[in-house]
Protein backbone atom coordinates (compact mmCIF):
# COMPACT_ATOMS: atom_id res chain seq x y z
CA UNK A 1 0.00 0.00 0.00
CA UNK A 2 1.36 3.22 -0.86
CA UNK A 3 1.03 6.43 0.85
CA UNK A 4 0.15 9.30 -1.39
CA UNK A 5 0.85 13.04 -0.21
CA UNK A 6 -1.75 15.66 -1.87
CA UNK A 7 0.62 18.37 -0.96
CA UNK A 8 3.23 20.46 -2.90
CA UNK A 9 4.38 21.24 0.61
CA UNK A 10 7.97 20.75 1.02
CA UNK A 11 7.50 20.54 5.09
CA UNK A 12 5.00 18.02 4.50
CA UNK A 13 6.93 16.12 3.03
CA UNK A 14 10.54 16.29 4.76
CA UNK A 15 8.40 15.80 7.97
CA UNK A 16 6.94 12.54 6.43
CA UNK A 17 10.23 11.09 5.30
CA UNK A 18 11.67 12.30 8.78
CA UNK A 19 9.37 9.57 10.36
CA UNK A 20 9.73 6.53 7.69
CA UNK A 21 8.10 7.31 5.05
CA UNK A 22 8.58 7.50 1.54
CA UNK A 23 5.20 8.94 -0.01
CA UNK A 24 4.56 9.50 -3.06
CA UNK A 25 3.00 13.49 -4.11
CA UNK A 26 0.57 14.05 -6.25
CA UNK A 27 -0.57 18.35 -6.07
CA UNK A 28 -4.52 18.51 -5.67
CA UNK A 29 -4.39 22.24 -7.33
CA UNK A 30 -7.59 23.42 -5.74
CA UNK A 31 -9.15 26.90 -5.61
CA UNK A 32 -9.02 26.95 -1.71
CA UNK A 33 -10.77 30.50 -2.33
CA UNK A 34 -14.16 28.31 -4.31
CA UNK A 35 -13.86 25.98 -1.58
CA UNK A 36 -13.89 28.21 1.32
CA UNK A 37 -16.34 30.33 -0.47
CA UNK A 38 -19.13 27.61 -1.22
CA UNK A 39 -19.17 27.33 3.12
CA UNK A 40 -21.69 29.29 5.21
CA UNK A 41 -20.02 30.58 8.21
CA UNK A 42 -17.46 27.79 8.55
CA UNK A 43 -16.41 27.31 12.03
CA UNK A 44 -12.47 27.46 11.49
CA UNK A 45 -12.09 23.53 11.75
CA UNK A 46 -14.62 22.93 9.55
CA UNK A 47 -13.02 25.39 7.10
CA UNK A 48 -9.84 23.93 7.22
CA UNK A 49 -11.24 19.85 7.31
CA UNK A 50 -13.41 20.80 4.51
CA UNK A 51 -10.24 22.27 2.28
CA UNK A 52 -7.92 19.02 3.60
CA UNK A 53 -11.13 16.86 2.36
CA UNK A 54 -11.79 19.02 -1.62
CA UNK A 55 -8.03 18.25 -1.50
CA UNK A 56 -8.04 14.24 -1.22
CA UNK A 57 -10.96 14.26 -3.63
CA UNK A 58 -9.24 16.22 -6.13
CA UNK A 59 -6.31 14.13 -6.59
CA UNK A 60 -8.22 10.47 -6.49
CA UNK A 61 -8.60 9.86 -10.17
CA UNK A 62 -4.67 10.67 -10.67
CA UNK A 63 -3.56 7.87 -8.04
CA UNK A 64 -2.52 4.78 -10.50
CA UNK A 65 -1.77 2.62 -7.19
CA UNK A 66 -4.32 -0.21 -6.69
CA UNK A 67 -3.66 0.37 -3.14
CA UNK A 68 -3.33 3.55 -1.56
CA UNK A 69 -4.13 5.72 1.00
CA UNK A 70 -4.09 9.76 0.32
CA UNK A 71 -4.22 12.29 3.17
CA UNK A 72 -4.33 15.57 2.73
CA UNK A 73 -4.06 18.64 4.73
CA UNK A 74 -4.77 22.34 5.05
CA UNK A 75 -3.44 24.86 7.93
CA UNK A 76 -4.55 28.31 8.67
CA UNK A 77 -4.05 30.33 11.68
CA UNK A 78 -6.55 31.76 14.19
CA UNK A 79 -5.84 35.30 15.20
CA UNK A 80 -7.49 38.42 16.38
CA UNK A 81 -10.77 36.57 15.31
CA UNK A 82 -10.16 35.84 11.97
CA UNK A 83 -8.99 32.55 10.14
CA UNK A 84 -6.14 33.84 8.01
CA UNK A 85 -3.67 31.57 5.22
CA UNK A 86 -0.86 32.50 3.16
CA UNK A 87 -0.49 36.46 2.48
CA UNK A 88 -0.83 37.50 -1.04
CA UNK A 89 1.83 39.91 -0.39
CA UNK A 90 4.66 41.28 1.18
CA UNK A 91 2.36 44.17 2.82
CA UNK A 92 -0.11 41.77 4.30
CA UNK A 93 2.75 39.70 5.60
CA UNK A 94 3.88 42.56 7.30
CA UNK A 95 0.45 44.00 8.85
CA UNK A 96 0.03 39.84 9.95
CA UNK A 97 3.49 40.24 12.21
CA UNK A 98 2.82 43.51 13.40
CA UNK A 99 -0.61 41.73 14.84
CA UNK A 100 1.04 38.70 15.30
CA UNK A 101 4.31 39.93 17.45
CA UNK A 102 4.25 39.46 21.05
CA UNK A 103 1.18 38.02 20.92
CA UNK A 104 -0.49 34.15 20.44
CA UNK A 105 -2.33 32.43 17.59
CA UNK A 106 -4.39 28.50 17.26
CA UNK A 107 -2.59 27.09 14.21
CA UNK A 108 -5.00 24.93 12.97
CA UNK A 109 -4.73 21.71 10.35
CA UNK A 110 -7.45 20.37 8.89
CA UNK A 111 -6.55 16.06 7.65
CA UNK A 112 -8.21 14.17 5.01
CA UNK A 113 -7.86 10.57 4.94
CA UNK A 114 -8.52 8.18 1.71
CA UNK A 115 -7.96 4.64 1.78
CA UNK A 116 -7.91 2.78 -1.96
CA UNK A 117 -8.08 -0.78 -2.18
CA UNK A 118 -8.24 -2.41 -5.65
CA UNK A 119 -8.41 0.69 -7.07
CA UNK A 120 -11.54 1.65 -5.42
CA UNK A 121 -12.16 4.20 -2.79
CA UNK A 122 -13.42 1.99 0.40
CA UNK A 123 -13.17 4.28 3.70
CA UNK A 124 -12.29 7.69 4.56
CA UNK A 125 -11.35 9.80 8.28
CA UNK A 126 -11.68 13.25 8.55
CA UNK A 127 -9.74 15.95 11.49
CA UNK A 128 -8.38 18.65 12.88
CA UNK A 129 -5.51 19.60 14.95
CA UNK A 130 -5.37 22.77 16.70
CA UNK A 131 -2.61 23.95 18.71
CA UNK A 132 -1.37 27.53 20.02
CA UNK A 133 1.60 29.22 18.92
CA UNK A 134 3.58 32.16 21.26
CA UNK A 135 5.23 34.25 18.65
CA UNK A 136 8.40 36.53 19.70
CA UNK A 137 8.65 40.27 19.68
CA UNK A 138 11.06 40.72 16.14
CA UNK A 139 12.44 44.22 15.47
CA UNK A 140 11.44 46.01 12.07
CA UNK A 141 14.35 45.37 10.49
CA UNK A 142 14.22 41.61 11.61
CA UNK A 143 10.64 40.88 10.17
CA UNK A 144 11.75 43.01 6.53
CA UNK A 145 14.62 40.87 6.31
CA UNK A 146 11.99 37.40 7.31
CA UNK A 147 9.85 39.23 4.42
CA UNK A 148 12.67 39.43 2.07
CA UNK A 149 13.70 35.79 2.15
CA UNK A 150 10.01 35.08 0.56
CA UNK A 151 9.19 32.51 2.74
CA UNK A 152 6.51 34.06 5.13
CA UNK A 153 4.61 34.00 1.86
CA UNK A 154 4.16 30.39 1.27
CA UNK A 155 3.01 29.26 4.36
CA UNK A 156 -0.16 29.45 6.46
CA UNK A 157 0.28 32.43 9.08
CA UNK A 158 3.15 33.72 7.14
CA UNK A 159 5.90 31.96 9.65
CA UNK A 160 7.24 28.48 9.69
CA UNK A 161 8.42 26.67 13.01
CA UNK A 162 11.09 24.29 11.06
CA UNK A 163 12.84 27.04 8.81
CA UNK A 164 13.61 31.35 9.34
CA UNK A 165 10.21 31.72 11.10
CA UNK A 166 11.46 29.29 14.17
CA UNK A 167 14.02 32.57 15.12
CA UNK A 168 10.34 34.28 15.97
CA UNK A 169 8.71 31.62 18.23
CA UNK A 170 8.41 31.39 21.16
CA UNK A 171 6.97 28.13 22.05
CA UNK A 172 4.35 26.01 21.47
CA UNK A 173 1.04 24.73 23.03
CA UNK A 174 0.03 21.35 21.62
CA UNK A 175 1.20 19.06 18.84
CA UNK A 176 4.60 21.13 17.03
CA UNK A 177 4.51 18.53 13.64
CA UNK A 178 0.78 20.16 13.36
CA UNK A 179 2.26 23.44 12.90
CA UNK A 180 4.87 22.41 10.50
CA UNK A 181 1.88 21.00 8.48
CA UNK A 182 0.68 17.36 9.25
CA UNK A 183 -0.11 16.01 12.64
CA UNK A 184 1.96 12.48 13.20
CA UNK A 185 -0.35 11.57 15.92
CA UNK A 186 -3.49 12.93 14.51
CA UNK A 187 -2.30 11.16 11.20
CA UNK A 188 -1.70 7.93 12.95
CA UNK A 189 -5.17 7.52 14.33
CA UNK A 190 -6.99 8.51 10.85
CA UNK A 191 -5.08 5.82 9.50
CA UNK A 192 -5.95 3.21 12.16
CA UNK A 193 -9.75 4.53 11.40
CA UNK A 194 -9.08 3.19 7.69
CA UNK A 195 -7.66 0.15 8.96
CA UNK A 196 -3.75 1.41 8.81
CA UNK A 197 -1.30 0.81 10.43
CA UNK A 198 1.27 3.58 9.82
CA UNK A 199 4.25 1.33 11.57
CA UNK A 200 3.01 -1.39 8.69
CA UNK A 201 3.74 1.65 6.05
CA UNK A 202 7.75 2.77 7.41
CA UNK A 203 10.89 2.45 4.79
Amino acid sequence: MRFVLASQSPARLALLRAAGLDPVVVVSGVDEDAVAAALVEPAPEELVTALAKAKANAVIDDITDLDAVVVACDSMLFIGGEMVGKPATPDIARERWARMAGGSGVLLTGHAVVRIDGGRRTKEAAGTRSTTVHFGSPSQAEIDAYIATGEPLQVAGAFTLDALGGWFVEGVEGDPSSVIGISLPLVRQLLAEVGVSVVEMWK
